[in-house]
């Protein structure tokens, strides 16, 4: 039985589509949704770079920001009631998803995927793979 979904946002057509199949699935089990973005750049890594600016870092939680409220707003429409979102950080997103899974007690994770194969996916990783691989939980790909 699905309790406690957690999906994964980060404003690209694919996770569109994850936050889309994650409403109804959470929808359809009575389940909780939280949306969650990981954020690669903090305030104290950016301010050990020469390129540090506060314009910057402000621009791009604005960002996440919207990018939730999107999320979380498609979930509202849809009528769900126990939706939350969250950001975390990390510099392996994949490891950040499914540790914010794993001591979140979420017992299934939802995930966009561009769909990459081959050189491009050697070259590039896969953050979906990665979650499936190391997730604790069942994970539904979305492409």
């Amino acid at each position: 039985m699905i309790r406690k979904i957690l999906c994964a946002t980060d404003g690209s057509h694919a996770s569109d589509k994850a936050v889309a199949a994650a409403v109804d699935l959470a929808s359809q089990a009575g389940a909780s949704l939280v949306f969650i973005t990981v954020e690669r750049v903090t305030p104290t890594t950016a301010a050990r770079s020469a390129f540090w600016d506060s314009r910057v870092l402000d621009a791009a939680a604005a960002q996440t920001h919207g990018e939730l409220a999107a999320a979380e707003a498609h979930a509202r429409a849809a009528g769900l009631s126990r939706v939350e979102c969250v950001t975390t950080q990390g510099n392996h997103v994949a490891e950040a998803i499914v540790a914010y899974a794993r001591e979140g007690g979420f017992d299934h994770v939802v995930t966009g995927s561009v769909g990459r194969a081959g050189l491009a996916r050697a070259l590039l990783g896969s953050v979906a793979a990665d979650v499936v691989a190391k997730a604790h939980c069942p994970v539904t790909v979305v492409r």
